[in-house]
């Protein structure tokens, strides 16, 4: 159930998850959304969970593109997401790094994952309820995230994601939930498991009312009974 008030969310990284992985992004030309991504959005957007970015872009502190590049460039991703009738709700990114750049930059911050600062932002910002949500990334540190933040992540094998899984997962302490394809099949999984979960509620609430008529055919049962026997006596 969710909280009064409270929104579902997928927490999104961007670069090789919705978008292709070619290093930094310092120019608009160079942002281009993988296949399948609107598809994705667009079925979170049908699903009643919002569409969150979270992204860390650290190229602002490192001096390889100005903040403002950032922005143009979530500009052009609601864009081409617009489409296909997409959209995300809301996106949160990250420009600091702890050790290099200027001192506007050079911050050691809870924004930047795998800390979960971003993810608290939503949290106050939108009202997401985090035990209800769910992170989506192609690398280990959104499954750090997501353990920290106390959610369920999903692994992508789109961008760093296969090589990732194939040469270190077995290092890791902390496992992804499930590993996709892409992001339309990781949100494909997720509606799934929400769809079961729902099942699993409605089936509980269906007990709970055949105890309720059971429980009253036995009063009335018993009713019956004392009745006899006052008239018995």
């Amino acid at each position: 159930m969710e909280k009064e008030g409270s929104c579902r969310a997928i927490f999104i990284d961007r670069d090789g998850t919705i978008s292709e992985e070619v290093g930094y992004v310092n120019h608009l030309s160079r942002f281009r959304l993988l296949p399948r991504t609107a598809e994705a959005v667009k079925l979170i957007n049908q699903s009643g969970f919002k569409a969150i970015v979270v992204t860390n872009q650290s190229g602002v502190a490192r001096g390889y593109f100005p903040e403002g590049l950032v922005r143009e460039v979530h500009t052009k991703m609601q864009m081409l997401l617009s489409h296909d009738d997409a959209h995300v709700d809301r996106i949160y990114y990250c420009p600091h790094h702890p050790q290099v750049g200027p001192a506007k930059y050079r911050i050691d911050c809870d924004c930047r994952k795998p800390k979960i600062g971003m993810l608290e932002k939503a949290v106050r910002d939108l009202k997401v309820d985090l035990s209800r949500s769910y992170i989506i990334g192609d690398k280990h540190t959104e499954i750090i995230t997501g353990h920290k933040a106390g959610i369920k992540s999903i692994l992508v094998l789109t961008g760093y994601g296969i090589g990732e899984l194939e040469l270190f997962s077995d290092q890791w302490e902390q496992k992804p939930d499930f590993v996709a394809e892409d992001l339309l099949a990781a949100v494909k999984w997720i509606l799934q498991q929400e769809a079961k979960e729902e099942a699993k509620e409605e089936t509980k609430e269906e007990a709970k009312e055949e105890t309720k008529e059971e429980a009253k055919e036995e009063t009335k049962e018993e009713a019956k009974e004392e009745l006899k026997e006052e008239n018995r006596s």
